[in-house]
């Protein structure tokens, strides 16, 4: 770090140590940041206008004090006001930040069945943040998937395959650079959090997963805030939006503008086996219909129910696994 950019505040104070001091002011002195607060601080971040040093220690006071409902919607508006996307007709946004290490990402064989059947969807995610893991962007090249580099390219997989997987460095470099500090920080930071919520393009219906249940009503609530109509948020298998059949799963959701709860029960007995190695040629033969995978397969039609539920393709979350199971049986077709 250049020591001048520090020295040059000596003599007066740096803007952005405002928003530092009001979540870092001890016990009884800090509070959260309003909206508008939260909105000016992560402006002024995605503009490089903080010190490298304030950014650790912003990131890392809201990582333990957690960010509020107003903190996530702003640091999310600042995001979305200063990306340079045109907006497009699509479905579903589908957030995918966590990565897969015990179970494959069934997820991933939902969101191209929907495709498959005429649903637009965009995906987008970021790779290798957390060691030990398989990440989307891997396993869709793996099956012939390209990774869109900028909005033109978007088009052309959606033309192509109504999908399309944007990486995060492609959306926003700086939100990038942050979310690699995971291994540098050793922990989590809000960005996990807000990339989820980003929406580039204002689909229709977002899904977003979280990993750690408490996240379940801030990103709910949040994303009401945002204005978006439909949304759902579950605590996802291995926090990517994947419902676990091992598991009864708390949907948090909004359908047209009203929030809502729906709990699915647990689907089997005791505990699934996890995968001794995620072998991908396992993964694309059940895709490509060669062979079955009891726990997977309930895993892909689950997590499409939420998303044709979420999209208002089905009224009723019975209907929407009665179909999802449908379009699964006959994506070969």
């Amino acid at each position: 770090m250049n020591t001048n950019s520090r020295n040059q505040y000596s003599d007066f104070e740096h803007p952005f140590a405002t928003y530092i001091r009001i979540i870092g002011k001890g016990k009884n002195g800090a509070r959260s940041l309003s909206y508008d607060e939260a909105y000016q601080a992560f402006s002024m971040i995605l503009k490089g206008d903080v010190l490298e040093v304030q950014l650790g220690a912003f990131l890392m006071l809201l990582r333990v004090k957690e960010e509020s409902v107003d903190e996530l919607a702003g640091f999310v508006q600042a995001t979305k006001d200063q990306l340079l996307f045109d907006p497009m007709p699509i479905d579903l946004d589908w957030s995918s930040y966590a990565g897969k290490r015990k179970h494959f990402p069934w997820f991933l064989l939902a969101a191209l069945t929907l495709a498959k059947n005429g649903y637009r969807i965009v995906m987008h995610g970021a790779a290798g943040h957390t060691i030990n893991r398989i990440y989307t962007e891997q396993v869709l090249q793996y099956l012939g998937y390209s990774i869109c580099q900028n909005q033109t390219q978007v088009q052309r997989q959606l033309q192509l395959h109504n999908f399309a997987y944007l990486p995060l460095d492609v959306i926003s470099p700086i939100l990038s650079d942050l979310i690699g500090l995971r291994n540098v920080m050793g922990l989590r930071s809000p960005i996990h959090t807000l990339s989820r919520l980003i929406n580039p393009f204002n689909a229709k219906a977002t899904l977003q997963a979280i990993f750690h249940p408490a996240y379940r009503s801030s990103h709910q609530q949040a994303a009401l805030k945002l204005g978006y109509q439909n949304s759902a948020v579950i605590k996802g298998e291995g926090g990517e939006f994947e419902r676990n059949p091992d598991a009864r799963t708390l949907i948090c959701g909004i359908q047209q503008g009203e929030m809502y709860e729906y709990e699915l029960p647990k689907l089997t007995e005791g505990r699934s086996a996890t995968e001794e190695q995620l072998e991908l040629e396992t993964f694309k033969a059940v895709w490509e219909g060669k062979q079955s995978h009891e726990y997977g397969e309930i895993a892909v039609t689950e997590t499409m129910g939420i998303a044709l539920y979420t999209m208002g393709v089905c009224s009723s979350y019975e209907q929407a696994m009665l179909h999802a199971k449908h379009l699964w049986q006959t994506r070969l077709v």
